[in-house]
């Protein structure tokens, strides 16, 4: 067996793989059952093909009664972190920014990701970051190339450490108690059908294998995937070590170079890309090395409040509990890695008792993990959230449930837009049409003008609307038909498209479009703006 390195304080290390509670084990007597239920919710949502569950589909896998799905669906709701239509329940973008406070707090994203861009474009091939979590692997960045045969994998997904390259270097700093519960996975999970991330395993290896693959990527420094996961995909990759203070240093995450054998073998992944790789990965250490401290953001103190009127609003249809419970992982982030009880209850203003219990839960639950010096931190495992799902959201994706709310409010059809490549057409990216016989309804992805339309107007930030903040076009590009549009920005302040809502000009005059419409439409647009904000955090949000 590989010899195992000292164990180090989840409070100075991406959080080890023992220190995460197993999902199964009875839980303590203090933990908040409701936030239990809440989570299980979510990483139902999570495994579903796209985010989505019907209630009685969410009923039936998570085992909870029908009344306690509607409640806990609805206080998620409340909070944005999942639409509710009809009968069904979607993960919302909003629902990210759990994962954003780990993202944050690890803070490997951030220092990290340029690099992994710049190898990516220069290689011209997929280029991913990960961290371990437990006997598995998550990714935490992504820098993929736009091909017939492309990556499928998201930030967040688990793959089984054994069926990918990364798998064996985190498994040098295992423990035995580690190594257990990996030979527990898998006999129970022989066709690792408990990682959706992957295809079912075909025909599983001896546990030696591993192992072995284990000692050699110690001794190399590197390790390779030779078709571990699918046929056809290969994977090169080495250890990202933080080389601040003595020794050697930690295992702070791991950069992988992933293709397909039509383009490279493995052995020749390994002799062609391996030193610049290597040479990659230098310069990311070194960035870890002479990074300075992160400087922590102010904390959300008015999270009790609000849960508080948001129980005395909804009543019994809101579990205070769980909001609570899920409003402490959002007191970490960037600066605020590792908290105690007390920063944690000042951060949400929670009474310390109540963080005290939530934070207990969240332990069981495998998000937090306790350090010695008493201090918590996040696990990988807080990406289990709905973060895979919800980071290949496109922006018409982000925009469809606001559109189609405020085409609901004013009876209008609303239209999302995006300047062409070309820069001198718009092209309609969404839409929610108004209940009207005579109503403006266009086809996703038609073209028009952008100089003749509201929304181009906007995207084209003519000096007169620019300053004005709008752009209304009357009868300009269509007899009887006017429209209003705003900008969307994202979280740079850059516009990223425009909205608009078009009516005809027998309904409204285009003073009333002014006093009307165009105060919903820029409450919409803010929406818009909140959820892209959140959704861009760490990962790109495709236009289109």
């Amino acid at each position: 067996m590989p010899a195992h390195t000292t164990h180090v304080s989840p409070a100075e290390a991406v959080p080890p793989a023992e220190a995460v509670a197993p999902t199964d084990a009875v839980a303590p007597a203090e933990a908040v059952a409701p936030l239990l239920r809440g989570i299980a919710v979510l990483r139902r949502l999570t495994e579903a093909h796209d985010g989505t569950l019907s209630l009685s589909a969410l009923e039936k896998t998570t085992g909870l009664a029908r009344s306690t799905v509607d409640r806990l669906t609805a206080t998620l709701a409340r909070m944005g972190y999942v639409r509710l239509d009809g009968r069904d329940v979607t993960l919302a973008p909003r629902l990210m920014e759990l994962g954003n406070a780990y993202l944050a707090a690890l803070h490997l994203p951030h220092l990290l990701s340029a690099r992994a861009d710049a190898l990516a474009d220069e290689l011209d091939e997929s280029v991913s970051l990960a961290v371990g979590d437990r006997d598995g692997v998550r990714f935490i960045h992504q820098a993929t190339r736009r091909r017939a045969m492309s990556l499928s994998f998201r930030i967040g997904d688990l793959l089984p450490a054994e069926r990918t390259a990364p798998g064996p270097l985190f498994a040098t700093q295992w423990t035995d108690a580690d190594w257990h519960h990996w030979r527990e996975r898998r006999a129970a999970d022989p066709a690792d059908h408990t990682f959706p991330a992957v295809p079912p395993r075909e025909h599983p290896t001896p546990d030696d294998d591993f192992v072995l693959r284990t000692s050699t990527a110690a001794s190399d420094g590197y390790a390779l995937d030779d078709q571990l996961i699918e046929p056809g995909l290969v994977a090169l990759s080495v250890p990202v070590r933080d080389l601040r203070g003595t020794g050697t240093g930690r295992l702070a995450c791991v950069a992988s170079v992933v293709s397909h054998t039509s383009r490279h073998t493995a052995p020749d992944l390994r002799t062609a890309l391996l030193p610049r790789l290597r040479a990659a990965v230098t310069a990311m250490e070194t960035d870890l090395r002479t990074a300075a401290p992160p400087t922590p953001g102010p904390p959300r103190t008015d999270l009790a409040t609000w849960t508080g009127a948001s129980k005395q609003e909804l009543g019994r249809e809101f579990v205070e509990s769980l909001a609570r419970g899920l409003t402490v992982l959002t007191a970490f982030g960037e600066g605020r890695s590792a908290l105690t009880l007390t920063q944690v209850a000042k951060a949400t203003g929670l009474t310390r008792a109540t963080a005290r219990r939530a934070l207990i839960t969240l332990t069981h639950a495998g998000l937090v993990t306790p350090a010695p010096d008493a201090t918590f931190t996040l696990t990988p495992r807080v990406l289990s959230l709905g973060f895979p799902p919800l980071s290949r959201t496109s922006l018409p994706e982000i925009a469809q449930p606001h559109l189609t709310a405020l085409a609901d409010r004013v009876h209008e059809s609303a239209s999302l837009a995006v300047l062409s490549d070309s820069g001198e057409e718009i092209q309609y990216t969404a839409q929610a049409s108004a209940p009207h016989v005579l109503s403006a309804r266009v086809t996703l992805g038609t073209r028009l003008p952008a100089h003749a339309t509201a929304l181009g107007r906007v995207l084209l930030a003519h000096p007169e609307v620019r300053a004005r903040g709008y752009a209304l076009v009357d009868e300009e590009l269509e007899a009887g038909l006017r429209a209003v549009a705003v900008p969307v920005h994202d979280r740079t302040g850059r516009v990223a498209a425009a909205i608009n809502v078009a009516t005809h000009a027998a309904r409204r005059t285009p003073t009333a479009c002014e006093t009307e419409l165009l105060p919903e439409l820029s409450r919409t647009a803010a929406a818009i703006e909140a959820d892209l904000r959140v959704a861009g955090r760490f990962v790109h949000v495709p236009p289109r």
